[in-house]
């Protein structure tokens, strides 16, 4: 059975080590497996009902609420804006999560995976990250956990599918969700 991811990714700067590894995901998936990075978190308005209507939704939160629609499970790539989740990525997930209680989210398997700067490799924008999608409906896969600190040295040279421990780690962290699309 052939499934499908879709990746969020929470950092929109141009080499993001966030991003690499969700490259890296994407490149270690099993075959079966596709995942999605979504462009476009950047263009989203923030979330307001006013502009939630079936007339008004705005063009950015219909392409992420049909791809979101289109897959069996999600990938969240958290890095850690000021000891917490970064806006754009919140943002995504309060449009996923609409209508409320039949959002885009609801019931799929998500785990939340990230780097960041400092020693904890942004555990903190993790858990929230993990506690704003469970609450948006999201099933999360609490058994994946996968934080890597010191991104800024740790990727300054290499690409985070070359690094042998990060790519172990990362296809243990696929598989488990994986394991749980299924379930």
């Amino acid at each position: 059975m052939s499934v499908k991811i879709l990746a969020l990714v929470g950092s929109l700067r141009s080499g993001s080590h966030n991003r690499q590894l969700a490259e890296a995901a994407r490149t270690l998936a099993p075959g079966d497996v596709e995942i999605e990075i979504f462009d476009g978190l950047g263009d989203l308005p923030f979330y307001n009902e006013d502009i939630d209507t079936e007339a008004d939704v705005p063009a950015p939160a219909t392409k992420l609420r049909d791809a979101a629609n289109a897959a069996d499970a999600f990938l969240l790539f958290a890095p850690e804006y000021n000891g917490t989740i970064p806006a754009v990525l919140k943002n995504a997930i309060d449009w996923l999560s609409r209508p409320f209680g039949a959002g885009a989210l609801s019931g799929k398997p998500t785990a939340v995976i990230g780097t960041a700067f400092g020693q904890y490799g942004g555990v903190w924008a993790q858990d929230e990250t993990r506690k704003s999608a469970g609450i948006a409906g999201a099933s999360i896969v609490d058994e994946v956990k996968l934080s890597i600190p010191g991104s800024m040295t740790r990727f300054a040279e290499t690409h985070p599918a070359d690094d042998p421990e990060v790519a172990e780690q990362l296809t243990a962290a696929l598989g488990k969700l994986q394991a749980n699309i299924s379930a």
